[in-house]
């Protein structure tokens, strides 16, 4: 629940859409079809769920125009119902701001530049030089590294790390000199990191994540990676250093991006793929094995083995077949 709630009316009234039904209904929160009760909004964003529309005791709805007369109840008529569900659920439930906004626990370094109504938790730790702009939330635990910029408007979920040293060594005979980790990690404005995530700092250059660029929990990002503006990527995502991905760009859960690769813009990465070469171009790809029953996994598997010895048979088929086809 949000305090007194708004009316139906007094949300059209900020986010548009159309009204059917009565405007004054109160609206305290925000429900699922199946569980909404009275007081809450509820939303059809997947037409699979639309047989909920009659069933549900929510005191009112909001569906695209497709669904608009699948039910008597107050409804908000919107061409993108999840986005208007999601706008609708920031108006109910508005980030909290804590008094003080900087807890007496964080530990703020020196020459540290906050933006206007910075917000940082406690047991956050910013290093000497840091820079985060307005109205960035920074969320318990999380340590952001000395000289790294944060933008406007970020959410910095807990226990993430951002600008700790890139994975950077030269080999010495049989052991390893540690490189200096000179860049910083350089964020733009609204942008999401997940908790438990981290964020390498550049060898030389910087790591760039570009605005709006959405990263989920436990998510590695190394060093000198560059991430395109609106890009979003799920959790357990690696992406191996000097990797450059382009804009509006989605990597599904546990996708596994290797170094020194270039991905365009509006390239698409399905969950548990290995992506080991450039994608120059848009679109969706995918690499990971089809799930089956264990018994049939492991026959197909035994047959990928053989393969290459499969191809080659096919092509002495094939010339056999050609010189048969000749004779005759």
């Amino acid at each position: 629940m949000s305090g007194q709630g708004l009316r139906l009316a007094d949300i059209v009234a900020r986010l548009g859409g159309e009204l059917i039904g009565d405007g004054d209904t109160l609206i305290c929160g925000i429900g699922t079809l199946a569980e909404a009760g009275q007081g809450d909004i509820a939303f059809l964003a997947n037409p699979k769920y639309r047989g909920q529309l009659a069933d549900t005791g929510a005191s009112a709805v909001i569906v695209p125009p497709a669904a608009a007369d699948g039910t008597e109840r107050p409804r908000i008529v919107a061409a993108n119902s999840y986005l208007y569900y999601a706008r609708v659920a920031q108006l109910l439930h508005p980030t909290a701001v804590p008094n003080p906004p900087i807890h007496p626990s964080a530990v703020i370094g020196e020459g540290v530049t906050l933006g206007r109504n910075v917000v940082i938790h406690a047991g956050c730790v910013i290093g000497d030089g840091v820079s985060i702009g307005d109205d960035t939330v920074i969320y318990p635990n999380a340590v952001i590294y000395q000289d790294c910029v944060i933008g406007a408007r970020c959410v910095i979920q807990a226990g993430a790390v951002i600008g700790a040293d890139g994975f950077g060594f030269a080999k010495d005979g049989a052991a390893w000199v540690k490189i200096p980790q000179i860049g910083r990690v350089v964020i733009g404005d609204d942008v999401e990191v997940g908790a438990n995530s981290t964020i390498d700092r550049g060898a030389i250059d910087d790591t760039v994540i570009a605005n709006g660029v959405k990263i989920d929990n436990l998510v590695m990002i190394a060093h000198n990676v560059q991430i395109g503006e609106h890009t979003a990527m799920a959790g357990c995502v690696g992406i191996a250093g000097s990797t450059k991905i382009g804009a509006r760009c989605t990597i599904g859960g546990a996708g596994m991006i290797s170094g020194h690769l270039t991905l365009g813009d509006d390239v698409h990465i399905s969950g548990a793929t290995l992506v080991a070469r450039n994608l120059p171009n848009p679109g969706h790809y995918t690499a990971a094995y089809p799930l089956e029953a264990h018994e049939g996994w492991l026959k197909n598997a035994a047959h990928l083995r053989h393969l290459d010895k499969l191809a080659k048979r096919v092509k002495e088929l094939e010339k056999k077949l050609e010189k048969s086809e000749g004779k005759n």
